[in-house]
């Protein structure tokens, strides 16, 4: 691991507690009807998760452009390069690690899923940024989600499916890891303990009450979770 990649993964961690907390605002808009939903108003949306005062902050690159001057220096930078959706209508990486420089930023984050006949593509699109990352000293955060297409395409949390994740993003020698919490205790803490590179867990699908998006969130670090980078249920209540 280069110097400069040390340094910035020293900044994503910098809280006392050695974990992070994380913001994700880089739901583009193939999620879904942009009218709707927390991030309508998407720079309210980022004026409220700085309230928090997160660690870091996922965001795609133009927004970044538009939005992040009055936040910089109050968090670390995330520029997310992956756009897909589960059922592949679209699938394109946006930002490279030399777009990461440019922007100043701590991180490049890849989204990706996993499971089906486009599996091989998307880890490409990993492999490929973890090589030119390390170029740069860019560490690359994986986001990275399963899914099964029994009926239609949809992205799944089941322990195994988790697992299969998590082995992913380390084999692509990725150097953070986001998957979602499997609601499981003890296979989590398992898949946990056996991946050498910090993981870190996604908001999974928006719960009921932020209470319970917090109940959720301190399981996975009582299993071993460095922390958390949360999107809906952060924005979402």
């Amino acid at each position: 691991m280069s110097l400069g990649t040390k340094v910035r993964l020293a900044r994503l961690f910098s809280h006392p507690s050695g974990n992070l907390f994380g913001g994700a605002v880089d739901h583009f808009v193939g999620y879904g009807d942009v009218r709707k939903g927390g991030l309508a108003d998407l720079p309210g949306a980022l004026a409220r998760v700085m309230v928090g005062k997160p660690d870091y902050v996922s965001i795609q690159p133009g927004t970044a452009r538009h939005l992040w001057p009055q936040y910089a220096g109050k968090a670390c930078l995330v520029i997310q390069a992956g756009c897909f959706t589960p059922d592949d209508r679209i699938s394109e990486l946006i930002a490279t690690p030399e777009d990461a420089v440019r922007a100043g930023a701590d991180a490049l984050a890849v989204a990706i899923p996993v499971r089906g006949a486009t599996e091989g593509k998307y880890i490409r699109w990993l492999t490929d940024s973890v090589n030119a990352a390390a170029r740069y000293g860019m560490p690359v955060v994986a986001h990275i989600y399963p899914r099964d297409f029994t009926d239609g395409a949809k992205i799944v949390f089941t322990p195994d499916e988790i697992a299969y994740a998590a082995r992913i993003g380390y084999e692509s020698g990725v150097d953070v890891i986001k998957i979602g919490y499997t609601g499981d205790f003890e296979s989590f803490r398992e898949t946990v303990r056996t991946c050498p590179v910090p993981v870190v867990i996604a908001g999974g699908p928006k719960t009921d009450t932020l209470l319970g998006a917090l109940h959720q969130t301190a399981d996975a670090i009582r299993a071993g979770a460095r922390g958390a980078v949360v999107g809906r249920n952060l924005w979402g209540h």
